[in-house]
């Protein structure tokens, strides 16, 4: 067989050969070989029905399960690789094992079609990867976690419209990111339900002749079960599509926590310190210490964003079932792995050595009157009603602005001019350690409040790790 032929899967109906221009548009192995692995534990199983069938024998089953062991661990040491002829990782993968066993190489695609065979593959590989970022975003919420413990009781400004709000804690402003991450990892487990159905057996679009038990060829890959629909199975990609969406999720909140980072290691807020070996220097300002990680983790979250549009722009009014229009899906879905599997490590030494100047956070924390909203509510349980409340606290920041304080700091004189229902206590209660203690629901900023918080989300990270623990594909 001429060596371009030994690289495709098919031909026999064509008198002239591809042109080159067809085959480097329709080339895939380049970047597609990173499935390979799959592929082999795909053919393991594939054949395991073969023999089941009749189609070959129980030695010859024999000799391609320890070949396949063989070039898989070749693979994984770099010692095997496609050829420049390969079309795809499939036929490149045939073509292999062909060349070690041919009697037997020739038979193993009887029943099944690159089809299927990719469907699986990325199913399996999906499966994989899905749980190994889970495993990357866990030690970043365990880093978030440990900074928030540290500063369990630490004063903070809070935030809206990126103006001062009313004071917190460090260790619950840090906190709210371990929440936002954990949705993430809890849609990656219920997404992988949806990945784990197997289309294999169901060829190029109407299952096979062979009668190949699909049920039985699930359980072996460890799905939970097979797909009840061919034609819905070698085309059906909303699988990749939820997966996609949930790195984009990811991405997104890396990005928000990359841009509080950005923010507390400027100048003008000089929250925080980035570490000599986690940040960077200007190629001619000696003076520079640059938040790259962060900056770097916001761009790229435009990355995993795009990929996820590319993906659904792809499938669009695709009909079923198998076009070569899928053949786009994994470039885009190998490159959000990748980004993640680059920006989540980053983000986690980040995070652990960031130095936080607690009394610059605690001086910011109640400036901006941010205990006006305890003026007022002090004024409700007095018996005002919060309308009125709300108009005699607008006037004390009125009354604080003019004088040049903040209205923590107005003298009671001040609070009894504008009502008489203030008492001398008002004084003691707008102190920053006063209004974040008062904050003592279960949801809310005290510490008390907070430290069991973040019990409960070391308790999520525990139920999120038991699933990592356990491998879900079992490669060769």
């Amino acid at each position: 067989m001429a060596t371009e032929e030994a690289g495709k899967l098919w031909g026999g109906r064509f008198k002239d050969p591809a042109s080159p221009e067809l085959m480097a548009i329709s080339r895939s192995v380049h970047f597609d070989w990173r499935l390979a692995r799959y592929d082999l534990l795909q053919t393991m199983t594939h054949t395991s029905a073969l023999l089941d069938v009749g189609v070959i024998s129980a030695s010859e089953f024999d000799a391609l399960k320890k070949l396949i062991s063989e070039i898989s661990s070749g693979i994984s040491a770099g010692k095997i690789n496609y050829q420049d002829h390969d079309e795809d990782v499939h036929s490149a993968i045939e073509r292999i094992i062909t060349e070690a066993l041919p009697d037997i190489g020739t038979k193993i695609r009887a029943g099944r079609s690159r089809n299927d065979q990719i469907a699986t593959d990325l199913r399996l590989y999906l499966r994989d990867e899905n749980q190994e970022i889970v495993k990357l975003v866990l030690l970043l919420i365990e880093a978030i976690l440990a900074q928030a413990v540290a500063h369990v009781d630490t004063p903070a400004p809070g935030f809206t419209h990126l103006q001062h709000a009313q004071p917190v804690t460090l260790g619950h402003e840090l906190a709210k990111h371990a929440h936002a991450l954990l949705r993430d990892c809890d849609r990656a487990i219920e997404i992988d339900r949806r990945i784990a159905i197997s289309p294999l057996g169901s060829g190029a679009l109407a299952g096979s002749n062979f009668s190949l038990n699909v049920e039985k060829l699930a359980g072996l890959l460890e799905f939970n079960n097979a797909a009840g629909n061919s034609l819905d199975a070698v085309s059906d990609r909303d699988y990749a599509v939820e997966l996609v969406f949930n790195f984009a999720m990811i991405g997104m909140h890396l990005s928000r926590l990359a841009e509080e980072i950005i923010l507390y290691t400027t100048t003008e807020f000089g929250f925080a310190k980035l570490h000599d070996s986690w940040s960077t220097g200007s190629s001619l300002m000696p003076q520079k210490k640059n938040p790259d990680i962060a900056e770097l983790t916001r761009g790229k979250t435009g990355r995993l964003i795009g990929n996820l549009v590319s993906i659904l722009t792809m499938l669009k009014a695709l009909p079923f079932a198998y076009n070569r229009d899928l053949q786009e899906d994994k470039e885009s879905i190998f490159d959000s792995v990748d980004q993640l599997k680059l920006t989540l490590p980053a983000m986690t030494g980040l995070i652990t050595t960031l130095l936080f100047d607690k009394e610059k956070m605690a001086l910011s924390a109640n400036t901006g009157h941010a205990a006006a909203t305890d003026v007022a509510d002090y004024l409700v349980r007095k018996g005002v009603p919060f309308k009125e409340a709300h108009q005699l606290t607008g006037e004390l920041v009125i009354l604080a602005e003019a004088i040049g304080v903040d209205i923590s700091d107005l003298e009671f004189s001040h609070f009894q001019s504008k009502s008489g229902f203030f008492e001398p206590d008002i004084t003691e209660l707008l102190k920053t350690t006063a209004v974040i203690s008062a904050r003592s629901s279960k949801l809310g900023t005290a510490p008390l409040s907070v430290s069991r918080q973040i019990q409960e989300l070391h308790q999520q990270v525990d139920r999120i790790r038991n699933w990592t623990s356990n491998p879900l594909v079992q490669l060769p």
